[in-house]
């Protein structure tokens, strides 16, 4: 099976015959081609035009993160499937404004009954939460009647904010946490919300690379020169699943503690250690699999984000409703 890999260390990203090498001062390491599904670039990194085309032929994509710890960008291969048929109408779905807000409904009503399905969780464990249950739930209720994406942001806005003021309830930490803060994020929970949610937009978008999906065509958000915005569109769906229950245990856990972050510079800033543990559970998170109830089978977290991104293609191009995924367990 093909996985993730993470390169702190700084020094030089080569091709030797079918291999990639991980190459600094002190070391080299050999990953058969083969093996690699995506690379995370945490340190500096050199690397030749001979690689890039090496990456290029086995379609890997590599994701860099700046000192601090933040998403910067992504090496994104030239699509290996290329259409220009699901291309041309995904294009007519965002530029129909009914089409495209049909979709965008349903990436926020997913979002926000996974938000929900999560809350109920820690309310049957004995935490009372009926209350804002209730809230995001009449909230959730609106999302059919609105008639703009500004006006269904809205609604998002106002259901992560009820969301977030219960995390103090169930964490066993003293986290503080008042309001999402992103740029740059202010607190330690923010700053590791931040560095969870870049890994699964960064997830999101290899995964639409091995559709015909164009990422950069997107739904909710609006596209940009900068982004990849369809990956923010689903991303969505899957925070509270996998980025939020992911925080939870960390914290719950003591895996990750206040004692993780540094202050630098007006930044909070995640320790490599604290990071390394991260990625760890990330990866550990999305190879867990679930019976799927349509498919009749098992499945992998990861398998979910790719399903999720071919039920968005039928929907451009067959008309058949999509509709987001929604947590039943």
């Amino acid at each position: 099976m093909k996985r993730s890999y993470y390169l702190f260390s700084n020094g030089e990203l080569k091709r030797r015959d079918n291999s990639l090498i991980i190459k600094n001062t002190r070391t080299s390491k050999y990953i058969p081609v083969e093996d690699v599904n995506q690379i995370y670039v945490f340190g500096e990194i050199s690397f030749n035009s001979k690689l890039t085309n090496f990456l290029f032929q086995n379609n890997i994509t590599v994701h860099f993160f700046n000192y601090y710890g933040y998403y910067s960008g992504s090496f994104y291969p030239r699509e290996n499937l290329l259409s220009g048929d699901v291309h041309l109408k995904q294009a007519v779905n965002h530029l129909n404004f009914h089409k495209r807000l049909l979709i965008a409904k349903e990436f926020i009503n997913s979002a926000s009954f996974n938000i929900s399905r999560n809350l109920k969780y820690y309310n049957r464990k004995g935490i009372t939460l009926e209350f804002q249950i209730k809230e995001i739930d009449f909230l959730r209720k609106k999302i059919n009647n609105v008639n703009s994406i500004e006006e269904l942001m809205g609604i998002e806005g106002n259901i992560r904010k009820i969301y977030y003021s219960t995390w103090d309830f169930f964490i066993n930490q003293n986290i503080n946490f008042k309001k999402r803060e992103k740029h740059p994020p202010k607190n330690w929970i923010n700053s590791l919300i931040s560095f969870i949610n870049s890994l699964i937009y960064t997830t999101t978008l290899t995964e639409i690379y091995h559709t015909h999906l164009d990422p950069t065509i997107s739904f909710l958000h609006s596209p940009s020169e900068r982004r990849y915005s369809l990956s923010l569109d689903i991303s969505e769906i899957f925070k509270p699943i996998v980025g939020d229950r992911l925080i939870f245990s960390l914290l719950n856990k003591n895996m990750i503690t206040h004692e993780s972050f540094i202050e630098e510079f007006n930044h909070i800033i995640l320790k490599d250690s604290a990071k390394k543990i991260i990625l760890k559970e990330f990866d550990e998170r999305l190879k867990q699999t679930i019976k799927h109830k349509k498919l009749n089978k098992k499945v992998s977290y990861r398998r979910l984000f790719r399903l999720e991104c071919y039920k968005l293609e039928k929907h451009v191009t067959e008309d058949t409703k999509y509709e987001g995924f929604k947590i039943w367990w």
